[in-house]
């Protein structure tokens, strides 16, 4: 079935129907009501492989390309903030084959933003948040190398969630607030919201809280996604597998968020 389905959308898009409906699709939309702040949970990447009967390796590969899409794509639409659940820690605990097929692909591509030009004409910040220690000595040596390149860059911020877990960034804020408060660096009294959000992965963003958060797969859940500064954001959930993600999915994600009334939590 997914052969099928992979087959008659590359047809549509050979016969110019996706054009002409994306098309359609931008004109609906308010420039005026874009969202600043976009987060992706790439879901579907193994799925996807296993459909096609392909290798895990090319669906994590291809599915790493699509990153590169999906940003131009925002960016090309004003969104200048754009959050990637690239790997959850529950991830980690996944086969020593499926985690090996996985590190090769984030090390090429790693080393492919640190090389691509766009990063450095656009201005992109890039800034990986989670339990980066857990990661291979080479993938964070990676990591580094390409935070210190762009870490002046105020165009656009694209922030990695690696080897992340939202209870565990709320669990590390709690622990660096409460080691200052042992110091007596900070009254009991005097922690609230906005001292928790000055401690978590995310405080260096221009804006914590994603506008709008879209699930790729099917499942409706966050899986610890950005779990405190998501508590107001608009969630959409497209039935479309990450490698197959469209231009198409990102503006209809963005019309059902135009489409609803913010009203956080009034």
């Amino acid at each position: 079935m997914r052969i099928l389905i992979s087959v008659i959308r590359y047809l549509l898009n050979l016969a110019g129907a996706y054009k002409v409906y994306e098309w359609y699709l931008e004109k609906q939309l308010d420039p005026k009501r874009i969202p600043n702040h976009i987060g992706i949970i790439m879901d579907g990447n193994r799925r996807w492989s296993e459909s096609l009967m392909l290798d895990k390796f090319d669906g994590y590969a291809i599915g790493a390309d699509k990153v590169y899409k999906a940003v131009e794509w925002c960016m090309d639409l004003g969104i200048r903030q754009i959050t990637l659940y690239v790997l959850s820690t529950e991830n980690l605990r996944r086969s020593k084959e499926d985690l090996e097929s996985l590190f090769k692909v984030l090390e090429s591509r790693l080393d492919n933003l640190y090389h691509d030009p766009r990063v450095y004409e656009k201005r992109m910040r890039i800034k990986a948040i989670g339990k980066v220690e857990r990661l291979p000595e080479s993938i964070k040596a990676k990591i580094h190398r390409l935070e210190e390149a762009t870490r002046e860059h105020d165009g656009y911020y694209i922030t990695l969630a690696i080897a992340y877990g939202g209870r565990a960034e709320i669990v590390e804020s709690i622990k660096r607030i409460a080691e200052k408060a042992k110091r007596g660096e900070i009254e009991p009294d005097a922690i609230d919201e906005k001292v928790i959000e000055d401690h978590l992965f995310t405080r260096e963003l221009p804006k914590q809280e994603p506008d709008l958060i879209i699930r790729t797969s099917g499942e409706v859940r966050l899986s610890g996604f950005l779990l405190w500064q998501s508590a107001y954001s608009e969630l959409v959930f497209l039935d479309v597998l990450w490698p197959e993600f469209r231009r198409i999915d990102l503006l209809r994600a963005i019309r059902i968020y135009q489409s609803r009334k913010r009203r956080y939590g009034l």
